[in-house]
C-alpha cells in the first residue's frame, strides 16, 4: 500500500516537473518569436508602405507626395529605421515617388528597384539623380523574382516583367506578394484592371493571388479590383491609402461595393490615419493609429502629371517640388499641367523656383 502510494507521488512528481519545463519552453519560445509589420503609412493621396521583417530588415515601397514629405520622413525616424535594405518605387508618378530624393540622401539605402519604364517629370529625375549621387544601382525586377532581404519572407514580384509596354504609367507598377509564414499580403501600387486581368489568365500568378491582406490598386478607384480580381484574392482585410476630400472621388463606391461583397474589412488611411498590419507567421493584427490627413498630391494622368501647382489665394504658380508650393493650403490649391496652362488661367510665376 505504501509502496503504491510512493509511486502514485513520483509518477505526480515527474508530470508536474514535465508540465513546467513545457510552460518554460512555451514562455521563452512565445518571447522570442519575431513578427513582421507592415504599415501604411497615411501620406494624404498617395502609397506609401514600410515593411519590418522579423530578421530586422527594413523595406520602402513608395514615398508619398511631396507634400507629405515631413510626414514620411518623420514615421521612419520613430521606427527608429536607420537603414533601407530595400527600397522600391512601384511607378514614376509623383505621389508614390515624390520623397525618394530626400528619403534616399538621408538614409542609408541598399537595393533600389524601380520598373522598365521613364517619364521626364521633375520627381522622377530628383528620383534617379539621388541614387546616382548616392553611388547606387537601379535593379529593373523580373516577375518571379524574390527581392526580399530576409530570408524568413518572400517577396515575389507578380508584375511587370522587363519587356511590358504600356500606355498607363499605372499599368508599370511593381505587384508584390509577401509572405510570412501562413499569412500573406498582396500589394498593387496603381496597376488597373488591365494589370488584373493578366495575371488572372496567367495560370502560375493566378493561384498566387490569395491573400489575407490586399493593399487595393490604384487608391480605390474604378479603374481597378474587378469582381473576378477580388474573388480570386478574397482578402480578409482591404487596404486603401487615400487623402481625405480627394478631387477623384477615391475610392470608387462601386469599388467599395465589391470588396464588401467578398468579405472584406475595408481599411482607409483618410478615415484612419496609418494602418499597421502585424504578424506572427500564423495570424494577422490590425492596429489603427490616428493621424493628421495629409494635404493632396497632385493629379496623374495616364502618361504624365500636374508639374504645377497655383496659389488661388496669391494667384502664382510654383512647380510641384517648390518650397513655397508646399506650403500652399489644400484649398487654395489648383494644378495645371503645363506653364501655358498657368499663365493663360491668370497665374504669375513663382520668383524663387522660376517656372
Amino acid at each position: 500500500m505504501f509502496v503504491l502510494l510512493g509511486i502514485r507521488k513520483y509518477i505526480v512528481s515527474v508530470l508536474l516537473a514535465i508540465a513546467f519545463v513545457f510552460s518554460l519552453f512555451s514562455l521563452s519560445f512565445a518571447a522570442t518569436q519575431k513578427t513582421l509589420t507592415v504599415s501604411f503609412v497615411d501620406v494624404g493621396q498617395g502609397d506609401s508602405i514600410l515593411i519590418q521583417t522579423p530578421e530586422g530588415k527594413n523595406v520602402l515601397i513608395d514615398s508619398g507626395p511631396n507634400t507629405a514629405e515631413s510626414a514620411v520622413l518623420n514615421f521612419l525616424k520613430s521606427k527608429g529605421i536607420k537603414k533601407l535594405d530595400v527600397t522600391v518605387a512601384t511607378h514614376p508618378h509623383e505621389d508614390h515617388i515624390g520623397n525618394m530624393d530626400v528619403i534616399i540622401h538621408d538614409f542609408a539605402v541598399g537595393k533600389v528597384y524601380a520598373p522598365n519604364v521613364t517619364t521626364n517629370t521633375k520627381a522622377f529625375e530628383s528620383f534617379l539623380l539621388a541614387v546616382k549621387s548616392k553611388g547606387l544601382k537601379l535593379s529593373i525586377p523580373e516577375v518571379g523574382q524574390n527581392i526580399s532581404p530576409d530570408g524568413k519572407v518572400k517577396m515575389t514580384v507578380l508584375s511587370p516583367s522587363k519587356k511590358d509596354k504600356y500606355e498607363d504609367l499605372n499599368d508599370y507598377s511593381i505587384v508584390l506578394k509577401v509572405e510570412y509564414g501562413k499569412t500573406s499580403f498582396l500589394l498593387m501600387g496603381d496597376a488597373t484592371t488591365n494589370i488584373e486581368e493578366k495575371l488572372l489568365h496567367d495560370g502560375k500568378l493566378k493561384t498566387m493571388l490569395k491573400s489575407d491582406v490586399l493593399k487595393v490598386g490604384h487608391h480605390g478607384s474604378k479603374y481597378s479590383s474587378t469582381s473576378a480580381f477580388l474573388s480570386a484574392v478574397r482578402p480578409k482585410y482591404a487596404v486603401i491609402s487615400v487623402g481625405k476630400d480627394n478631387p477623384y472621388g477615391h475610392p470608387a463606391a462601386i469599388t467599395l461595393s465589391k470588396l464588401k461583397s467578398v468579405g472584406a474589412e475595408i481599411l482607409r488611411t483618410d478615415e484612419q490615419g496609418t494602418i499597421t498590419i502585424t504578424s506572427d507567421g500564423q495570424t494577422i493584427k490590425v492596429a489603427k493609429k490616428s493621424s493628421a490627413v495629409k494635404p493632396q498630391a497632385p493629379p496623374s494622368s495616364s502618361v504624365s502629371e500636374y508639374a504645377y501647382v497655383g496659389n488661388s489665394n496669391t494667384k502664382k504658380f510654383h512647380y510641384s517640388w517648390c518650397t513655397w508650393a508646399k506650403k500652399i493650403a489644400p484649398n487654395h490649391k489648383v494644378y495645371f499641367k503645363s506653364r501655358e496652362e498657368a499663365v493663360s488661367a491668370g497665374y504669375v510665376p513663382c520668383k524663387v523656383c522660376k517656372p
